[in-house]
């Protein structure tokens, strides 16, 4: 352990299910870091829509997680939990967390700890962990994405959309991404995109077939859910893959179980929070290896629209629901 860590720490709270205005700054003691953990002074936290779903009672903590919203954070190990060989007091990283994230310190388990980037500040470092993490298990371990092949990106111009537009490009796919007005149309096709389409003037179904001369797409990452799971079904090519990310469009579509038999589709789809520091660890570890010599060389890195200090956390959330923000939101500590 190391000292002048005080006893006491400011954190955001969800004093109650509800808007934004549920979330309130408190004072909790600070943590401890247990076996294989470390403490990290955050710097800066990320903001993401679990977060929104969590505030609201739709998203609760997995067991021993903390109530404090706040699935990523960067800052400086300042403690050590037994067992810790990997980092050190004074470490930069940047960590994937169950919560706890809104917070002047936070717990991580060192296996999702990563090196900050090179000539990345501590803002731009907070928002990989939860949009690289999720876009690497998606993309790569459910989709099974091989250089060559098309992948529609649904969300393109969000957080997890503009880090998916830019590890598909990097792994060799064809991207197309759709999202919802020109000026995030163009961001997409900036950031790698072969096609974006504008979903409020377009239809997604009709471009993918347009850009694979009739055969569809071989991969989806879809946010939506809702009506958007069938028409999914229809620009996929024959044996595609669906990987659902989010149901921000519900939850519960009606599926016409003979067009998957028919196209031999697979549909599947994960949640990160709730896996094991295990699995986590391990995807960490193919970040580190596959990801991050990019990151270091600046050839791909978060998009982040803007901050907001800690305490004005629910003006990150008012911004989030808007829809108005194009990548990633983060809070400075």
């Amino acid at each position: 352990m190391t000292t002048n860590i005080p006893t006491e720490m400011t954190v955001i709270e969800i004093t109650e299910p509800g808007g934004p205005e549920a979330l309130k700054p408190g004072t909790r003691p600070v943590p401890t870091p247990g076996d294989g953990e470390v403490l990290v002074k955050v710097a800066a936290a990320g903001v993401n829509f679990p977060d929104v779903m969590q505030r609201r009672g739709h998203y609760p903590p997995p067991p021993g997680a903390s109530d404090i919203p706040g699935l990523e954070i960067a800052g400086v190990v300042v403690a050590l939990g037994a067992g810790v060989t990997e980092f050190q007091p004074g470490d930069e990283v940047c960590a994937l967390v169950s919560g706890g994230g809104y917070a002047e310190y936070c717990v991580a388990p060192a296996a999702q700890c990563l090196p900050v980037p090179d000539n990345f500040d501590m803002v731009r470092a907070a928002a990989i962990p939860e949009t690289f993490f999720t876009v690497w298990t998606n993309l790569v371990d459910r989709g099974e994405l091989q250089a060559g092949q098309w992948v529609l990106i649904h969300g393109g111009s969000g957080g997890i959309g503009t880090a998916a537009i830019q590890v598909a490009h990097a792994l060799g796919a064809r991207v197309m991404a759709t999202a919802r007005t020109a000026e995030k149309c163009a961001v997409c096709e900036k950031l790698g995109a072969d096609r974006a389409i504008n979903y409020a003037e377009e239809d997604f179904v009709e471009i993918a077939k347009e850009m694979t001369g009739g055969a569809g797409v071989n991969l989806i990452i879809d946010i939506v859910g809702g009506d958007y799971a069938v028409r999914n079904l229809h620009a996929l090519a024959e044996g595609g893959r669906l990987v659902q990310v989010a149901v921000q469009g519900g939850a519960k579509p009606e599926i016409p179980l003979f067009l998957i038999m028919q196209k031999r589709l697979t549909l599947t789809g994960s949640t990160l929070r709730p896996r094991s520091v295990a699995e986590k660890g391990a995807i960490a570890a193919a970040l580190k290896e596959r990801i991050w010599p990019g990151l270091n060389a600046g050839e791909l890195g978060p998009l982040v629209h803007t901050t907001f200090p800690l305490t004005m956390a629910d003006k990150a959330h008012e911004l989030m629901e808007s829809s108005a923000h194009m990548g990633k939101i983060v809070l400075t500590v």
